[in-house]
């Protein structure tokens, strides 16, 4: 068999009915709409109408809520930076920011800043200045002999 033998089974695909095209072609007229009413009409959707019976969504009780003070950090690897810095996209000697992280493209965009985590190994000492950073982490960068800056901690 070639690519160009490629084809789908008989009747697997079927053109589209073509309706509202005059009364012979049995789908004319009304196109397949019946008679008055609201779904007749153009520019109906009825999502989540139940007959007049209470929706599901409605039916059910709320949970929970969103907490609108709360901080959506990006979470950077220990072992990601590693990654970068192999790579040559991030310069060891320099303190990691998050201008610096997503200047090397290891975030896409800055939210509320960055929270280090302690997933895979840091073998670089390597100075941080980051929003936080899990136990874990400081451990680890402290480790390969570097430093963490906590911004915002109170002393």
């Amino acid at each position: 068999m070639k690519l160009n033998e490629l084809r789908d089974n008989e009747g697997a695909v079927s053109e589209r009915t073509r309706v509202g095209r005059g009364i012979g072609s049995g789908k004319g007229k009304t196109g397949g709409r019946g008679v008055k009413g609201q779904k007749s009409r153009s520019g109906v959707s009825i999502k989540g109408f139940e007959g007049g019976q209470m929706p599901l969504h409605r039916r059910l009780p709320k949970r929970g809520f969103t907490n609108i003070f709360a901080k959506d950090y990006n979470t950077v690897s220990v072992g990601r930076v590693q990654k970068a810095i192999d790579a040559g996209k991030l310069n060891a000697s320099e303190t990691v920011t998050v201008e610096v992280l997503k200047a090397a493209g290891v975030v896409k965009r800055v939210r509320d800043g960055v929270r280090i985590v302690a997933n895979g190994e840091l073998t670089t000492a390597v100075t941080f200045e980051v929003a936080g950073a899990s136990k874990g982490a400081v451990a680890a960068i402290e480790k390969a002999g570097g430093k963490v800056a906590v911004l915002g901690a109170q002393a």
